[in-house]
């Protein structure tokens, strides 16, 4: 029996610890939460940091895995590529995953291949936060270089808002692990994902994603939906575009999730993961739009052997998050009456009775969505708009 090793047992990486088991493979998880909810379904699961690369390599050592992966979330990329560089398994090279997780090396490495990107400064102080914002004449985006879903992502609106200046610093630090900050041009125009898979160098797009968001300043994102709505000339740029990125970061096996915004320019990189993308985006909703299982897909390129990314139909697919209302949540009504409608998928939540609903400034604040499945976008987000509609959250 193959063993794979999966790096994280979060309700993010839980579908791939369920597909793995599915396949028939002994399954060994790692997490430092000693009450994750994936460690029920794991064969063996491992009380370790997925960041502590010594103490995996030496478990993965331990096992004799055969594989390596994680799923949605983008620190332990690093670990993987250490782990797959010791044990001579499948996976990306310590330089990619560096390039893939860092904002800054992502930034100068598209830029040294002349993939569209806004125009950004990496800074480490307070000095240098300064004098960089005086190159921009309108608003501009701060973020920390090491982190993700929309943590420490601020835009400033007026740079003459001293007071906004500051907050966006120190907000953007909080979150940065490295001390590190990008400050980059504010871009304008629909903001996309693409969810690709290479294989032997070779970049396949599985589905380009509409995305939903907060807007200004956090830019949290609300809602997705496949297959894109923008026409086929555009969607072939952001194709040309999300593969130059992907060749560029240095993927050569494995997925992809690259966030594109298409400015009056063209289209623009936001940022690339060298993971599947979170929010349900691979492992719900590109499924259910084509047929393609992109988790059982990484599970076997990790493994070393051939994905099957053929699509099998085209669906579509959407998932919307609920609006946080301002309070303790007493009580949540009307999720079975929801369920009922037909092209409802899943309906979940992630705070329950008890637990503080706040305003939503990244994507840990959200608390709960809804999946559908249909014959257009149009009829899957109206599906998920409607469950939503019907679903009655009550806070005191």
């Amino acid at each position: 029996m193959k063993k794979i090793m999966i790096l994280g047992a979060s309700i993010l990486q839980l579908p791939a610890i369920i597909e793995a088991k599915e396949m028939g493979l002994e399954v060994i998880v790692v997490d430092m939460n000693k009450d994750a909810i994936g460690k029920k379904a794991a064969d063996i699961f491992l009380e370790i940091s997925t960041i502590d690369i010594p103490k995996v390599i030496e478990a993965a050592k331990q096992y004799r895995i055969d594989g390596i992966m994680t799923l949605a979330s983008d620190m332990p990329m690093r670990t993987v590529a250490s782990v797959a560089k010791e044990l001579g398994i499948i996976g990306i090279s310590e330089e990619t995953a560096i390039n893939a997780t860092n904002k800054g090396r992502m930034r100068e490495c598209l830029h040294h291949y002349n993939v569209p990107i806004p125009i950004f400064y990496k800074v480490d102080t307070y000095e240098r936060y300064l004098e960089a914002l005086h190159s921009f004449k309108d608003r501009c985006v701060v973020k920390p270089t090491d982190n993700s879903g929309s943590r420490g992502v601020f835009l400033i609106k007026d740079l003459h808002d001293k007071q906004a200046i500051d907050y966006a610093y120190e907000y953007s630090k909080l979150y940065s692990r490295s001390g590190d900050i990008i400050i980059e041009e504010y871009m304008e125009g629909f903001e996309v994902s693409v969810e690709t898979i290479s294989v032997d160098g070779v970049v396949h797009v599985i589905a380009i994603t509409d995305k939903l968001t907060t807007g200004l300043p956090n830019f949290v994102e609300m809602g997705h939906s496949q297959p894109s709505k923008l026409s086929a000339d555009v969607k072939e740029k952001i194709i040309e575009v999300a593969t130059a990125a992907v060749k560029a970061i240095g993927i050569e096996n494995g997925p992809s999730h690259t966030e594109i915004i298409v400015t009056s320019d063209g289209p623009k990189i936001v940022e690339l993961g060298a993971r599947l993308g979170g929010d349900n985006i691979t492992t719900h909703l590109a499924p259910l739009s084509t047929g393609v299982d992109m988790v059982r897909a990484c599970i076997k390129i990790a493994l070393g052997e051939k994905p099957d990314i053929t699509p099998k139909y085209q669906l579509a697919s959407a998932i919307r998050y609920f609006k946080n209302p301002q309070g303790m949540i007493q009580k949540i009504s009307g999720i079975e009456q929801a369920q009922s409608l037909k092209g409802v998928q899943q309906i979940s939540f992630v705070k329950n009775n008890g637990d503080i609903a706040k305003e939503i400034n990244n994507s840990s604040d959200r608390i709960g969505f809804v999946i559908s499945q249909a014959e257009t976008v149009e009829e899957a987000v109206n599906i998920c708009e409607r469950a939503i509609d019907i679903i009655k959250i009550e806070v005191i």
